[in-house]
């Protein structure tokens, strides 16, 4: 049985902070072949789509594709903010190995 992400507390009060479901948008989040180790997040507000997984807390939604699904099974969804910016961030616990970039990662 597949387990879907998990959306922390934080990464939807940035949400509601921003206004995206005042926008018509949620936090889209896929995953894409590509980057320094093979697949690479993208990260951005969209408007959810009729087959997406749907994550929602605080009147905000995150949105992610089935094609990405598997690749995001159990990851945490967070925001974070440090010295070098403010960030939507992903721990996943599938990812064999990832790159300093923070966005690439391989399986």
């Amino acid at each position: 049985m597949q387990l879907p992400p998990k959306v922390t507390a934080r990464a939807f009060e940035r949400l509601a902070e921003i206004g995206a479901a005042e926008q018509g948008r949620a936090l889209r989040i896929a995953v894409e072949g590509g980057g320094c180790s093979g697949f690479q997040y993208e990260i951005a507000l969209d408007e959810p789509k009729s087959d997406d997984l749907v994550l929602e807390g605080l009147g905000q939604k995150v949105v992610v594709d089935e094609i990405s699904l598997p690749f995001l099974e159990n990851a945490v969804i967070d925001f974070t903010e440090e010295l070098i910016g403010a960030r939507f961030t992903i721990d996943n616990p599938n990812a064999s190995s990832s790159c300093g970039c923070g966005t690439s990662f391989s399986m």
